[in-house]
């Protein structure tokens, strides 16, 4: 994780930027045909579904429960804007806790300030570009319900695990809001969340962004200004990538949740335990839409630095 403080005109500004650790273990393949011969990845489950219909593509050891990391945070933001009439520009403070939970767990973080108050849209773009798990436990803390801080991060939970059931994710559980507990999916239920958060306006436009600033009332009364660049680095490099979430543990090695759209036909699919996730994306792009542009490209990870992305 790579992370400064930067003092300008207007104020700081608070770069962040996300690492990558990697892990594999083995497992059996099955691949669905589609189009051409099905494509070869790396990943040791991997799915790819049509948007509109959510037919399968593509199947990799599919219904296999697996580990996934920060993708857990597409069911923060869902759970989040799910919530009808939600305020986005609602102001949420940055409690001392939250920067803590980034030390204690060797997290991905903003690097949200303590005491700064950022708006819940904000709070999307920081839990969802760098993965700040500071972020996401600002949005715990504050759409779940209780009279601690801990309860309220229960209950947030228990919203997560709830929201999964409505979708009938029934392989899916959720342990924490970061993806750093025995939180576990399967590639075909990530992707079939990914389809339910592309529904959204607001989640759609914060996953294809590329890098984000915005200022935020800081806790010496000056004006902070925050900047995030997307782990995500599929996008801008295959043509018509449109999200959607990285996510990286020593448990999960390195997932991808990703979707694409050309022509008026929008797919999306995950990759989970890959040593070549964005090779392995740009592969299952080409097989959805018949392409062969995955051979031009040579994406490479970001230096490792933190335990999730």
């Amino acid at each position: 994780m790579n992370a400064r403080i930067l003092t300008g005109r207007k104020g700081i500004t608070a770069l962040a930027t996300g690492g990558v650790l990697i892990a594999a273990t083995a497992i059996v393949a099955q691949a669905v045909p589609f189009g051409d011969s099905p494509p070869s990845v790396e990943a040791k489950g991997a799915t790819l579904l049509d948007n509109g219909k959510g037919n399968s593509l593509y199947a990799k050891d599919a219904n296999t429960v697996r580990p996934q990391a920060s993708t857990t945070k597409i069911m923060v933001a869902s759970v989040v804007l799910d919530n009808k009439n939600v305020d986005l520009e609602r102001k949420v403070p940055v409690r001392q806790q939250y920067r803590n939970y980034v030390t204690k767990h060797h997290a991905s973080t903003a690097d949200l300030q303590t005491g700064d108050k950022v708006t819940v849209r904000q709070l999307l773009y920081a839990s969802l570009l760098p993965s700040g798990a500071d972020a996401a436990y600002a949005l715990a803390d504050t759409f779940g319900t209780g009279d601690t801080l801990a309860e309220r991060v229960r209950s947030f939970i228990s919203k997560m695990n709830a929201k999964a059931q409505e979708l009938h994710l029934r392989k899916t559980k959720y342990e924490t809001f970061d993806g750093s507990g025995k939180d576990a999916t399967t590639p075909t239920e990530l992707a079939k969340l990914a389809r339910h958060a592309m529904r959204n306006d607001t989640f759609r436009k914060v996953v294809k962004t590329k890098k984000y600033k915005g200022d935020a009332p800081a806790a010496n009364g000056r004006t902070r200004t925050y900047a995030w660049t997307n782990t995500n680095r599929l996008l801008g490099a295959y043509d018509g990538a449109i999200g959607l979430k990285t996510g990286t543990t020593s448990r999960a090695g390195k997932c991808l949740v990703f979707a694409a759209n050309r022509g008026g036909k929008t797919v999306v699919g995950t990759v989970m335990d890959s040593k070549d996730r964005y090779n392995d994306a740009a592969k299952l792009l080409d097989h959805g839409f018949g392409t062969d542009d995955a051979k031009d490209l040579d994406i490479r990870e970001l230096p490792s630095g933190s335990h999730d992305d």
